[in-house]
């Protein structure tokens, strides 16, 4: 892109000072401000302008999606990453393992944030942000595939009636979804169910345990389709590859390759076309709009350490926000609080929900999991005549022998209301996240009677690792279809603004991981964007 002479910056320069102070006083998300910078001595770094005609901002399911359909449709598009691109391969050391935690693991912290791993270490620009939440805390991506990266790679396509049931304001459109849009992901992804051969095989006996005990407990089994090239998970069988996922070592990466995330199959097809230029180390600060109604993004490019090494102004015809719920949401409730963007939405900020996530070991079955088990999480149950829609899967873990018990984890998630609340804090010049635990009280309620009736039918105890504090990987919400966007992502009443990520989904997709559901939906959106809007709008 070209540069223009030097503006004056639309935020004060942040120094690594501020930058760090920003991650610990509540993680720094693609949408963390400067609201620290006062407090740090500035450090004088270059300002720049540039000129785009469309930006994608954020790379996982929705910003791959979206950066190819732009490319294919000749659209030039600058792609912004807050992360690093991580490149992996048979027997690399890419990600950081779980038996020696380091900072690969953490965005610009200066220690551990992994639950039980207490260890400090010099802040980088690590794969995984944990946000703090009032009554939750939020789990995402930062890296070029943002979360399709760690995520175990449960690729599930909801019910009509359960995706109609989480997104009633979508429902009309889900007759394209199953006709066209969901194949057209499960193609790209490459997505495959475990080969029988490789289940019956020793590191998967705790996937084994899991078929025979969960009928028992009342739950239809399945095998989870993932994007997972299983050649790899031979090698490592065959002893050719030192193991990832034969032992569930998955949490930041995997090592090894094979698996089909957003870098590898959306992003590189979009970035042969020629059209698409994706830029890692660019955090976007805010989004804001000029006297002449173009959009402007104020992003900071900055080091593995968090330097900010330049100010970037980036004035753009169109912006296709994609950073994720946490930062997709926080973008726009700065942008409203600031008054950046005139007349956003009453509806910004709100109708977010965790997917109902809950995590629990199951301690001590009677069978035996042993101490190595596969992954990704390949099985799973349903219970059809449900209340609430839920759904458990059984997900390796990456235990570290000798182990004093025997282990295996369960994982549920299914329905829940919309009722969490992203608000602006002047303070941190960042939207802090509520959530209200009445609003999952049902469902929780069923997934631990089930996971009850699991060790009833198989022994042991369930433990709730999210009782203390609840988590999640799978944030939905803060821009919800109908009251902050239309069906298609547009922002309403803003033309050439989009959000095409799960902060549009309203809390939860259907009793299923949100990976496949945020990019068919981003695939029908841009079907209908590219005919309609592009060569008009932008």
């Amino acid at each position: 892109m070209p540069e223009s002479p030097a503006v004056p910056p639309a935020v004060p320069p942040v120094s690594r000072r501020a930058v760090l102070g920003a991650a610990a006083l509540g993680g720094l998300g693609i949408a963390a401000g400067s609201g620290t910078a006062h407090a740090a001595p500035r450090e004088r770094v270059p300002v720049t302008t540039h000129r785009a005609r469309a930006v994608v901002v954020g790379t996982g399911f929705g910003g791959g999606v979206t950066a190819l359909r732009l490319a294919r449709a000749g659209v030039r598009t600058l792609v912004l990453e807050r992360g690093l691109r991580w490149r992996t391969g048979p027997n690399a050391t890419t990600f950081a393992r779980m038996a020696d935690v380091d900072n690969r693991s953490s965005w610009l912290t200066d220690h551990s944030t992994i639950p039980g791993v207490v260890k400090n270490w010099k802040p980088f620009t690590g794969v995984l942000e944990t946000i703090k939440g009032q009554g939750m805390t939020v789990n995402c991506g930062a890296a070029v595939g943002g979360g399709s990266l760690m995520y175990h790679g449960m690729t599930l396509q909801p019910t009509e009636e359960y995706f109609a049931a989480s997104m009633p304001s979508l429902a009309g459109v889900y007759g394209d979804l199953e006709r066209w849009a969901y194949p057209s992901v499960a193609k790209m992804l490459k997505i495959s169910t475990v080969p029988d051969d490789i289940l019956a095989t020793a590191p998967y006996r705790s996937s084994r345990l899991f078929l025979d005990v969960a009928p028992k407990a009342g739950l239809e089994t399945f095998k989870v389709p993932l994007p997972v090239d299983w050649r790899f998970v031979r090698g490592e069988l065959e002893g050719r590859y030192k193991p990832t996922y034969i032992t569930s070592d998955l949490t930041f990466g995997v090592n090894n390759g094979g698996k089909h995330s957003i870098d590898v199959t959306y992003l590189a097809a979009a970035e042969k076309t020629g059209k698409v230029q994706v830029a890692p180390l660019h955090v976007v600060r805010d989004v804001s709009m000029d006297a002449r109604r173009r959009w402007v993004l104020h992003v900071d490019r900055i080091d593995t350490g968090g330097t900010v090494l330049e100010h970037k102004r980036i004035v753009a015809d169109a912006v296709f926000l994609n950073a994720g719920s946490p930062g997709t949401t926080r973008l726009m409730v700065k942008a409203r609080a600031k008054r950046l963007v005139p007349d956003l939405p009453d509806a910004v900020g709100t109708g977010w929900g965790n997917n109902g996530d809950r995590i629990f070991f199951w301690l001590q079955p009677d069978g035996d999991p042993g101490f190595s088990q596969g992954g990704p999480a390949c099985v799973g149950g349903r219970v059809p005549d449900a209340p609430i829609p839920y759904t458990i899967i059984h997900a390796g873990s990456p235990l570290l022998p000798p182990a004093p018990i025997k282990a295996m984890t369960a994982v549920g998630f299914g329905i829940v209301k919309p009722a969490g609340r992203w608000t602006y804090d002047p303070f941190l010049d960042d939207a802090r996240l509520t959530w209200p635990a009445s609003a999952e009280a049902g469902l929780q309620k069923l997934i631990k009677g089930r996971m009850d009736a699991l060790t009833r039918a198989g022994g042991g105890v369930m433990i709730d690792t999210n009782a203390l504090e609840p988590s999640t990987w799978h944030a939905l919400g803060g821009m919800p279809v109908d009251g902050a966007v239309d069906r298609y992502g547009r922002v309403l009443g803003h033309r050439g603004l989009y959000v095409l990520d799960g902060a549009r989904i309203p809390g939860s997709t259907g009793a299923c991981n949100p990976s496949m559901t945020i990019a068919a939906l981003a695939e029908h959106s841009m079907a209908t964007i590219v005919r309609r809007d592009v060569g008009r709008v932008f």
